[in-house]
């Protein structure tokens, strides 16, 4: 178990955390999610050790770790960017935490060797040891930055952003081959990500931050059908302001096909979003663009024409209509 209290971290007259307070639970999978500035990376590295809080405290299994620098963490930790050694073969990449280790602690060569072996054969680049960083993928890299990270047995893995440098394909496959992974191995793992799509299929419980605060702690489901907060509803995932408060998902709006039911909109665009089609509309009566999804086997409206559309399901947000204006 992880706790944080009261932790708040300012550089210059910039305050970059505002008194967080969050548990992490044994086993979860937790994402740290929010754009950039949110302070979401600041708190990853306060949690690893690799920076200090101003105030607040940190705590492993109800030890004190706030002051305790990041090797006497056991954490281990996956940038974005590999940060590989170019002169070292893959292996050695592997088990340099390992070899590094003080003498009374470092294991033989031998059992350095088998435990990189025994390792890129869990991340599935069983012989490529003897490679060198630039003879792989980057979604080969950066699995051996995660191997690499394993290796010395961590209580706690880090990820700040991992699949940020590599193509929308790479990444869609490593977030699945991850996600498989924690399940295998049930490792208290914290990820730092500004994409909602991999906070959301990953994690048991996502962290939405803005301006240095917490917005919203819960599940990937509660963080996105129930948001808490003006700013979570903008941010995750797509969404449509109404009168009121009312807030709605695009999937959740229903052409009305019977007469002159729901409210009056003129299309202005439409286009298609996989098996659907997404369609835009404008409304004098709801104010503003309307976003709503329509059956992609059937023709769409075209642009100008009027539909009438009704909300099959909402959530009120106190707050959003004095954002929205």
């Amino acid at each position: 178990m992880i706790e944080l209290s009261g932790i708040a971290q300012s550089y210059g007259a910039q305050t970059v955390l505002q008194d967080i307070d969050l548990s992490v639970r044994d086993g979860e999978f937790l994402a740290l999610l929010g754009p950039s500035g949110s302070g979401k990376t600041t708190l990853l590295r306060i949690i690893a050790g690799l920076a200090f809080p101003e105030r607040g405290t940190v705590c492993f299994n109800g030890e004190d770790v706030t002051d305790l620098k990041v090797a006497q963490r056991k954490a281990g930790f996956v940038f974005q960017h590999y940060a590989l050694f170019k002169h070292m073969t893959v292996a050695d990449n592997v088990g340099f935490g390992l070899s590094v280790r003080g003498r009374r602690e470092r294991p033989s060569r031998e059992a350095i060797r088998a435990r990189a072996e025994e390792l890129l054969d869990l991340v599935q680049l069983g012989g490529l040891g003897a490679r060198y960083p630039a003879q792989l993928s980057g979604g080969q890299r950066q699995r051996v930055a995660l191997a690499r990270a394993l290796a010395t047995e961590p209580q706690l893995l880090l990820l700040d952003e991992p699949f940020g440098a590599l193509d929308a394909q790479v990444r869609k496959h490593l977030r699945r081959w991850l996600g498989d992974l924690h399940k295998q191995m049930g490792l208290t793992t914290i990820f730092v990500t500004h994409d909602q799509e991999e906070a959301l299929e990953l994690a048991d419980r996502v962290v939405v931050m803005e301006g240095g605060r917490i917005e919203q702690v819960g599940s990937p489901e509660e963080i996105y059908m129930a948001p808490a907060s003006p700013f979570v509803a903008r941010f995750v995932g797509e969404s449509t302001r109404l009168p009121g408060g009312h807030l709605v998902r695009p999937h959740d709006i229903e052409i009305e096909t019977s007469g002159d039911v729901g409210h009056p909109v003129q299309v202005a665009n439409v286009f298609r979003k996989g098996g659907f089609w997404r369609i835009e509309a404008h409304s004098e009566e709801l104010a503003g663009l309307i976003e709503f999804d329509a059956d992609g086997r059937r023709s769409p409206p075209a642009a100008g024409d009027t539909v009438h559309i009704r909300p099959r399901r909402f959530h009120i947000i106190h707050g959003l209509d004095e954002v929205a204006s």
